[in-house]
């Protein structure tokens, strides 16, 4: 009865590491509150889960990832395969990442040669 009572508390442990874990991943507690904009040229799209993102290069501060919404989110912005591809021009809108070594942002918009894609239309603070 023992075992199996340490076996029930081990998983439950275990259940609410995993998602505590997924939670802080996919929140926004890891980005900065304010809003910028980073402007370059897509090296890399990626469309797979958990999040679908960019390899994007600036002219001076070289290559950030770029996160997405999560896939549906995404697609619902109408961001699917072939909304952006390697040597285009691009806007980003969001929040940089709190680790300011790290060149990550979380996109609210992105603007790809022109075509408007609101990720989190409800996020966006700037215009």
């Amino acid at each position: 009865m023992r075992t199996s009572i340490g076996m029930l508390a081990a998983a439950a442990a275990g259940v609410a590491f995993a998602a505590t874990a997924a939670l802080a991943h996919h929140g926004w507690s890891w980005a900065e509150e304010e809003q910028s904009e980073l402007t370059g040229v897509v090296r890399t799209v990626t469309i797979a889960p958990p999040h679908p993102s960019l390899q994007v290069e600036t002219q001076g501060d070289g290559l950030w990832k770029i996160e997405l919404g999560n896939p549906r989110q995404t697609q619902r912005a109408g961001f699917v395969e072939g909304s952006a591809k390697p040597g285009d021009e691009v806007v980003v809108l969001g929040n940089r990442s709190l680790d300011q070594s790290e060149k990550r942002m979380k996109a609210v918009r992105i603007t790809v040669n022109g075509t408007v894609f609101d990720i989190y239309p409800d996020r966006i603070r700037m215009n």
